[in-house]
This record gives structure tokens, C-alpha cells and sequence, in this order.
């Protein structure tokens, strides 16, 4: 071939490669490459929530956590929030299923709980539905039925997966103790680790804090039980957001919510309990549930279950050890310690005897999984029966701070005594370990 003629086909091929280049700007995509009827896929979630309180975009309302929670028809997904009760408005929950981002919405359905002791915020449960054939990991609450714009909005993940294994998965502890809620300044060490070491004993095997704030003490001591992994600490920085109430009764003490909004935890840590632990006590730290007819909470439990089968809800009957009253020396044990911070709750063996004409407070232990909604002295929905259990059977030794009582009001009760032989040496050990004892203590 020529010189012409090639000069004449590279004349040819440029000028055709300049027409193809000049039709493709100048002609306007009217199409998509990949064919998508409910729009492009997009990836999610494109922001997880890390914390244990999440403002709501565009409302009053903060949001906890997520869970499965499949025992409703219709209902697949319980979001535990705080809503603000004079701005409820319909929500819409959108799914993030196996890493996509589904292009609709589902109605929410809100349920507030009855408990709110006249305060403006209230623990608030919103039920989702999960659409068909989705995957769901993530879940966010949306204002507005459009998903468009989600660019700005906070994932929660989806806690209490459920498997595709059709045995039931084993448990992981058979019981868990709820403490709600440590704020304040509060460092009574010494009754701290003396409960928690009498819950060791009596067969509780994690124990769950929401800490707003604690003492210095305290809170080394706490770390010490968090990093061997028998306290499991949630932070709740609930005064970040709103005003909580340090009393019961809005009408009494103001605030935005009830007593650091420890309603909000208790139902929380059923949840986070509910596939993990066979029962859940919910108590406070000053409280111990004690069995007088067996040495440990199984053995209880074993015996009530056997007598009421469908029972998941028990009540168990509070009394008060004020501090010990008058003089006298009935144990010997009393001056372990010597210098840590805090009371000795062996000191507190006299028990006022309740009246019971009146309205008199029980603490609970429940299944979970029979539970929907709770309450501090009543389950406020469930599944199964409830059962208020004997005192001469178990109660509770309650030791407060409180004043002492006239002598013939109150019975000496030393049940906390039958296991000091155990309790004192893994008191000071937990006491040591952390770094809390004296140069006695530590003789």
C-alpha cells in the first residue's frame, strides 16, 4: 500500500473517532446502564451509632438501642427511645438489609409506657416491621416517609439476632443482675463490693451498670470488676441531653425525667439480658435478693419453676436493715476495712417488718423473654403469670442510708452472716486488687 492511501484510512479513522466524541457530549443519557425499577442500590449503613444515647434528627426525642423481638405478629423490631410526651409524631423505620439500603419506609408504631410519674420524657417503645425478603442489620427512624434523604441520618444496629439454627441457642449466664442508675458523687466502695460479692456467692454471674457518674473510689473499683468481666458498665450520660430528676415524683422534684431515667435502663437491660441469661434481677445496689430456705438463687428458682410452671414474672417482698441501732458486739467481723469508703452492710442486721395494710414495694425477678415492659416494682406487660413469692421463702435486705429506728420496731435478721466465712476473704481480695485497701487492710 502506498504512502496515499495509508495517509487516506488514518484521514478516514480520526475523522470518524472526532464524530463518535462530538455525538456523545452533545447527546443528552436518557438511560442507565443497569436497568434498576425501585431505583439505584445504595450501600448502608453510611453512619452507626456508637453511643448508648442518640438524638433523633428533626425531634425531642433520643433514642438506646435496637432489638429483634419477633413475639408480636406483625411486629419485628423494638427500638427503646426517650420521647418527649407532647411531641409524639408518626415515624417512619427504614432498613438497612445485608449492607443495602431498602428504597421504602414502614409505618412506626409508637407505645409509650404508663409509668412517667408526671414527667415530660418517657420511655417510649417504636415497633417496626421488616419488609419481605430483607436482611435487616440496621435500623433508622425517619420523620418523613421518603428515604431520599438519609445522607445525615444515625444507624442503630440491630442487637438479638436471631439464626437460622433450629436448636435454641445455649445461654450464657444463668443470671443477671440490672443496676439503674449510679449518678452523682456516690463512693460507698466498701457496701459496693460487698453486694456485688454476695451476688457472686449466691450464683449471679454478670452484673450490668448504667453509670452516669460515680466517686473516684467507686469507679476504680468498678473498672477493676469490668476488666474481669463480671460487671458489664453502660455509659449513660443522660444529663448530656436532658435535665433528670434526682426524686421519683415530677411534682416533687422538676427535672425532664424520671430519676436519671432509670425506667429507660431497667427495660433497656431486659433487652440486652434477653438472649444471653436465663433470669434478669432487677434491684438496686443497696438491695440483696436472698433466698432463706436455699444456699443460692438456682436452687430457688428450680423449686418455684417446679410448683409454677408458667410463671415468669417474681415478686419478692422489700425490707428495710436500717443502720444497726444500739451498741453491742454480736459478730467480731465488723472491723474489716478499716478506712475504705463506704458502711458495712454486716452491720445491718435488724429488719423493720413492713407494713402491709398499705402499698408495699416488691423487686422483681423475671425471664426476659417474658417480658415486654417493665416497670421497678411491676412488670407493666408480659407473657405468663407472676408469682409474689414468700418472705420466710426469699426478700430483700435492703440497706440504705437511712436513720436508725427504735429497737422494738425491728428483728435481728443474720442471714448475710451464714456466708461471712466465704464473703470477707473475696471482699478484701476484689478490695486489694483494685488497690483500695490501707496498709491494714492489706496486713
Amino acid at each position: 500500500m502506498d504512502k496515499a492511501k495509508i495517509l487516506k484510512w488514518k484521514f478516514l479513522f480520526l475523522s470518524t473517532l472526532i464524530f463518535i466524541l462530538w455525538y456523545t457530549v452533545r447527546t443528552p443519557r436518557t438511560y442507565s446502564p443497569i436497568p434498576q425499577p425501585h431505583g439505584p442500590p445504595k450501600t448502608c449503613p453510611l453512619r452507626i451509632s456508637e453511643r448508648t444515647i442518640t438524638p433523633l434528627n428533626n425531634t425531642k426525642h433520643l433514642l438506646v438501642s435496637a432489638y429483634m423481638d419477633q413475639r408480636e405478629k406483625g411486629l419485628d423490631i423494638r427500638i427503646i427511645g426517650i420521647f418527649k410526651r407532647d411531641s409524639i409524631q408518626p415515624l417512619y423505620c427504614l432498613f438497612c438489609c445485608a449492607g443495602q439500603l431498602l428504597s421504602k419506609t414502614t409505618p412506626a408504631t409508637i407505645l409509650q409506657h404508663s409509668d412517667n410519674f408526671g414527667f415530660p420524657f418517657v420511655t417510649t417503645d417504636i415497633m417496626c416491621q421488616i419488609p419481605q425478603n430483607c436482611m435487616a442489620t440496621h435500623v433508622s427512624l425517619l420523620t418523613q416517609p421518603d428515604s431520599k434523604m438519609v445522607f445525615n441520618q444515625t444507624w442503630l444496629p440491630i442487637r438479638n439476632q436471631k439464626t437460622n439454627e433450629k436448636e435454641e441457642k445455649k445461654l450464657q449466664f444463668n443470671f443477671t443482675v440490672c443496676i439503674s442508675n449510679l449518678f452523682g458523687d456516690y463512693n460507698n466502695v466498701l457496701q459496693f463490693a460487698q453486694t456485688l460479692e454476695m451476688y457472686r456467692l449466691l450464683g449471679v454471674d454478670r452484673v450490668v451498670i448504667y453509670n452516669t457518674s460515680c466517686g473516684p473510689d467507686l469507679d476504680r473499683l468498678l473498672q477493676s470488676y469490668s476488666q474481669e468481666g463480671f460487671v458489664e458498665m453502660v455509659p449513660w450520660p443522660i444529663d448530656h441531653h436532658l435535665k433528670p430528676s434526682r426524686g421519683w415524683l415530677f411534682s416533687e422534684s422538676g427535672g425532664d425525667l424520671h430519676y436519671f431515667g432509670q425506667l429507660t435502663t431497667l427495660n433497656e437491660c431486659i433487652y440486652r439480658s434477653m438472649d444471653r441469661s436465663r433470669y434478669v434481677l432487677l434491684n438496686d445496689i443497696d438491695e440483696i435478693i436472698m433466698p432463706y430456705q436455699h444456699n443460692n438463687l438456682m436452687s430457688l428458682m428450680d423449686m418455684l419453676q417446679q410448683q409454677h410452671p408458667n410463671t415468669g414474672v417474681f415478686l419478692i417482698e422489700n425490707h428495710i436493715y436500717p443502720k444497726k441501732p444500739f451498741g453491742g458486739n454480736e459478730t467480731g467481723l465488723l472491723h474489716q476495712w478499716k478506712g475504705v469508703p463506704g458502711f458495712n452492710i454486716l452491720e445491718h442486721i435488724y429488719r423493720e417488718e413492713p407494713n402491709r395494710n398499705i402499698y408495699h414495694p416488691h423487686k422483681l425477678i423475671v425471664q426476659p423473654r417474658m417480658v415486654q415492659q417493665t416497670s421497678i416494682h411491676e412488670v407493666l406487660m408480659k407473657y405468663g403469670e407472676y408469682l409474689k413469692v414468700p418472705p420466710d421463702v426469699c426478700r430483700i435486705i435492703h440497706s440504705p442510708i437511712s436513720m436508725p429506728r427504735p429497737p422494738e420496731q425491728l428483728h435481728m435478721d443474720t442471714r448475710l452472716w451464714d456466708f461471712t466465712d466465704k464473703l470477707l476473704p473475696s471482699v478484701t481480695t476484689v478490695l486489694r486488687r483494685a488497690g483500695l485497701l490501707g496498709s491494714q487492710g492489706q496486713e
